[in-house]
């Protein structure tokens, strides 16, 4: 089990990563579709794993059955 920092620095550096993504998604040229969607595709990869680490961070306490 990773500790809760180290959770957090791999967050940041998924952020990072998703902000230099995006950065190249908006200096494509119009007639770049192709790449546009491949970068798309990896955007989305990193937003999921994004929200998979934050979930693990407030992972819900107690029981689901009452």
């Amino acid at each position: 089990m990773r500790t809760e920092q180290q959770i957090k620095s791999k967050m940041n550096e998924l952020t990072v990563q998703k902000k230099r993504l995006a950065d190249r998604i908006a200096g494509l040229q119009p007639g770049q579709e192709h790449q546009r969607a491949a970068l798309s595709q990896q955007l989305e990869r990193l937003d999921d794993m994004i929200l998979m680490l934050e979930w693990v961070l407030n992972a819900p306490t107690g029981s689901y059955h009452m």
